[in-house]
C-alpha cells in the first residue's frame, strides 16, 4: 500500500472523480487482492450499468479474488472482521452496500445498527482495507423521500467509517487530497474515540481529565507524514532558535546546530525562592530539580504543572541477534494495543490527561550483517520525528514523553551506547525475561554476541551521528533523535524513559548539544544501558523506583508525582521570616471562631448569652489562606455552650 503506516483507508469522491482507480492503485503492491463487490445485480435491460460494472472487472489483476456480498448487507461487517492480518480488502462501494441496506427486501432493519457494525469491523480488523464510497453531502438534497434517505444513510456510513479508518482521502477530478490526517491539524485536536459499548461513536477529546478504573479508554491515531521538499544543492539553514518549522524551511539536520537553550536564570531562581517559601522540613528534597528543570524550559521562576501533555510511542522492529528471545509478533501486539486504548500505557496516558500517538519507525536490518538502515532512510526519519515534535508545538503540547516497543529495541539501543560512549557490551545489556518471567541467558549472549559482531565490523567506519544511527540505531533511534532535536528547536521539554531514549540523547547530543538540557529522566528502571546513557549525558534519575512497565509508562507512572510538586511550588505562601503573611497577626486582626473548641471571642459574644462568661487565655490561630479571613456577624446567634467540643 503506498500509504505508508495505515491499515485502514476509506476514498472518498463524487461520480466519475476518478475514486476507484486511486483505490485501486493503493494496493497495486499486494500480492493479493480480495475485491469485495457491494452492489446488487444490475439488470439485464440496463447495458449502460452492465458497461460500467465490466470495465471495473476488466482492470483487476488476474491475482485478485472477488466476493459478493449484495445478498446480505450485513455479511460485510462479518467479512471484515474475520479477515488476517496478512490479508488486503478493497471494498468498492459503500454507496452499493447503502442501496441493498435500504432495499425493501431486507426491511425491516436498523440501519443505524447496521453501520455501527460495519464501523465496528472496520476499527477492529488486522487485515489492510480500502474502502470506496461516493460522496453524496455536496449536491442538492434530494426531492423524494427515498432519495434524502439514502443520503442521509450514507452520509451516516461514511462519517463513521471515516471514524474507523486510520485515513481518509477525497479524490476530485482525478486529484486525491488526504482529509485525515491533515498536515495542518495536528491529530491531537481531532476528537479521539472511547471504544463504543452502546452503538454510539463515543467522541471524546483525547486530553479527557478522568476515566474510570474499567472504563472506555480513547483510541489512538499515527500521523502521516507529507514528504519533506527537497533541500536545493548546496543550501542549508541555521539560526539560533530554529522557530521555523522544518518543513517549510529545507533544513539539513547536521552537526554543530545551534538550537536554543532553557533559560539559565529561571532555574536558579526558582530554586532560590523554594527557600523562601513555608514548606516544612527540608522541603522537596531532590524533586527541587524538577521545578528547577520546568522553570529554566517554561522561562519563569514559578512555573506551572504540565497540563498538555503528548505521549509518542515508537514502533521499530529490530532483525537478527538484538532480538534474540523476544516473542514473535509481541512488539506488534503492544502496538495495536496502544493504539485501542489498552494496556498499561493507554491506561496511564489516560489517567494523566494525556494524548497517546503510536509511531511506526522504519524497521532495521540486522546489524551483525551490514547497516541497519541506509542513509536516506536515516535523513527521513530523523526529519520525520523532528515534524512529529512540531505537531506537538504546534497543538500547545508542553511536554513529550518518548517511549518504544520494538522487538530488539533495547539490544539496538546498547549498541549505539557501545559505539558513542565506548562501554562494553555485557555492561550495558539487560537480562532478557521470558513471556512466564524467567532469564533467558541464552537469548542475552546472542545479543551481546550479535553487538559485538557489529562494532566489529564497523571498526573502521565512521563515528558520525548519522553514520552510527545508519549502522547501529535503526528507525526507532533515528526517529527519536529528530523528535529530540524538534522539542528542542521548539522549547518542548522531554521526558526520556528507557534505552531507546537514552541512545537517541546520546546521538542528538553530537548534532545539538543543547538537546539534552531539555531532556529529564525520571526513573533508570534498572536497565544498565538508561544508567549509563544518563550518566554521560548528565541526567541524574529523580527517583530509584525501578519501574519496569514499558518505555513510556515508566514516565507516565511518576508523572502525578512531578505535577504535585509544582503545583506545590506554585501555590505555598512565602514564609513569614521571608515577608510573607504572619498568621498571628491575620488572627488577632481579624475575630475568628475557635474551630478546635468551639468557643467563641468575648468581643463578639452577645449580651445576655446563656451560660457562663469565658474568655480563654489564647486562641488558636486561623489557618491562613489565600484570601481575608472572615467571621460571622455579632448578631448571629447565642455563643455556644463551652462543654459542647463540636466545631462552631
Amino acid at each position: 500500500m503506498s500509504v505508508e503506516g495505515w491499515n485502514t483507508v476509506l476514498v472518498l469522491g463524487g461520480i466519475r472523480s476518478g475514486k476507484s482507480e486511486f483505490a485501486e492503485s493503493l494496493v497495486a503492491d499486494a500480492p493479493t487482492v480480495r475485491y469485495v463487490a457491494t452492489s446488487a445485480a444490475a439488470d439485464p435491460d440496463d447495458t449502460e450499468w452492465a458497461t460500467r460494472l465490466a470495465a471495473h472487472r476488466a482492470r483487476r489483476p488476474g491475482s485478485w479474488t472477488t466476493e459478493e456480498t449484495a445478498d446480505d448487507p450485513r455479511r460485510l461487517a462479518d467479512v471484515l472482521a474475520s479477515a488476517g492480518p496478512n490479508e488486503t480488502l478493497l471494498v468498492d462501494d459503500l454507496g452499493g452496500w447503502v442501496t441493498v441496506l435500504l432495499d425493501p427486501a431486507h426491511q425491516p432493519a436498523d440501519d443505524v445498527a447496521t453501520i455501527t457494525e460495519l464501523a465496528d469491523a472496520v476499527r477492529a480488523s488486522e487485515a489492510r482495507i480500502v474502502l470506496v464510497s461516493p460522496e453524496v453531502g455536496l449536491s442538492l438534497v434530494p426531492t423524494t423521500p427515498l432519495g434524502r434517505a439514502f443520503a442521509d444513510a450514507l452520509g451516516a456510513a461514511n462519517r463513521a467509517v471515516a471514524d474507523a479508518c486510520d485515513a481518509v482521502a477525497l479524490v476530485v477530478a482525478g486529484q486525491p487530497a488526504w482529509l485525515k490526517p491533515s498536515a495542518s491539524l495536528p491529530p491531537v485536536d481531532v476528537p479521539t474515540r472511547a471504544a463504543p459499548a452502546d452503538g454510539t461513536d463515543g467522541a471524546v477529546p483525547a486530553a479527557a481529565a478522568t476515566v474510570p478504573a474499567d472504563g472506555p479508554l480513547p483510541e489512538v491515531l499515527t500521523p502521516t507524514v507529507p514528504p519533506a521538499p527537497r533541500t536545493p544543492a548546496g543550501t542549508t539553514w541555521t539560526t539560533p532558535t530554529m522557530a521555523l518549522p522544518v518543513v517549510a524551511t529545507g533544513l539539513v539536520i547536521q552537526p554543530g546546530m545551534e538550537l536554543p537553550m532553557p533559560d539559565e536564570y529561571a532555574g536558579p531562581q526558582a530554586v532560590q525562592r523554594l527557600g523562601t517559601l513555608d514548606l516544612p522540613g527540608a522541603g522537596l528534597g531532590v524533586l527541587e530539580r524538577v521545578v528547577e528543570f520546568a522553570a529554566a524550559t517554561q522561562g519563569t521562576p514559578t512555573p506551572t504543572p504540565w497540563t498538555d501533555v503528548r505521549v509518542l510511542l515508537l514502533h521499530g522492529d529490530h532483525t537478527g541477534g538484538v532480538a534474540a528471545g523476544a516473542p514473535v509478533g509481541e512488539s506488534t501486539r503492544l502496538a495495536r494495543q496502544a493504539r485501542a486504548g489498552r494496556g498499561a500505557l493507554a491506561r496511564l496516558a489516560a489517567e494523566n490527561g494525556a494524548g497517546l500517538q503510536v509511531v511506526d519507525a522504519p524497521p532495521a536490518a540486522p546489524i551483525e550483517h551490514g547497516p541497519a538502515l541506509d542513509a536516506d532512510t536515516v535523513e527521513s526519519a530523523l526529519r520525520y520525528g523532528w515534524r512529529l515534535a512540531e505537531e506537538a508545538a504546534e497543538a500547545g503540547v508542553r511536554l513529550l514523553v518518548l517511549g518504544a516497543c520494538g522487538a530488539g529495541a533495547e539490544a539496538a539501543a546498547a549498541a549505539v551506547l557501545v559505539a558513542t560512549a565506548g562501554a562494553e557490551a555485557p555492561t550495558v545489556l539487560g537480562r532478557v525475561h521470558t513471556a512466564d518471567g524467567e532469564i533467558d541467558d541464552a537469548a542475552w549472549m546472542v545479543r551481546c554476541a550479535t553487538v559485538r559482531d557489529a562494532l566489529h565490523r564497523t571498526r573502521r567506519s565512521p563515528r558520525d551521528a548519522k553514520d552510527i544511527l545508519a549502522e547501529l540505531g535503526g528507525g526507532d533511534v533515528a526517529v527519536a533523535c529528530g523528535v529530540l532535536l524538534g522539542a528542542t528547536a521548539r522549547r518542548v521539554p522531554v521526558l526520556l524513559d528507557g534505552p531507546v531514549g537514552l541512545a537517541a540523547g546520546m546521538v542528538a547530543r553530537d548534532l545539538a548539544g543543547q538537546a539534552r538540557h531539555w531532556c529529564l529522566l525520571v526513573d533508570h528502571g534498572g536497565h544498565p544501558a538508561v544508567r549509563l546513557a544518563a550518566d554521560v549525558l548528565g541526567l541524574t534519575p529523580l527517583l530509584d523506583l525501578r519501574l519496569d512497565l514499558g518505555e513510556g509508562a515508566n514516565a507516565l507512572a511518576a508523572l502525578p508525582l512531578l505535577r504535585s510538586v509544582l503545583a506545590l511550588a506554585g501555590s505555598l505562601p512565602v514564609h513569614p521570616q521571608h515577608g510573607g503573611p504572619d498568621d498571628d497577626e491575620a488572627t488577632a486582626t481579624t475575630p475568628t471562631d475557635d474551630d478546635a473548641t468551639g468557643v467563641a471571642d468575648s468581643d463578639a459574644a452577645p449580651a445576655g448569652a446563656d451560660g457562663p462568661d469565658v474568655t480563654p487565655e489564647f486562641a488558636e490561630p486561623t489557618p491562613a489562606g489565600p484570601g481575608p479571613t472572615t467571621t460571622a456577624p455579632a448578631d448571629a446567634g447565642p455563643e455556644p455552650d463551652p462543654s459542647d467540643r463540636r466545631a462552631g
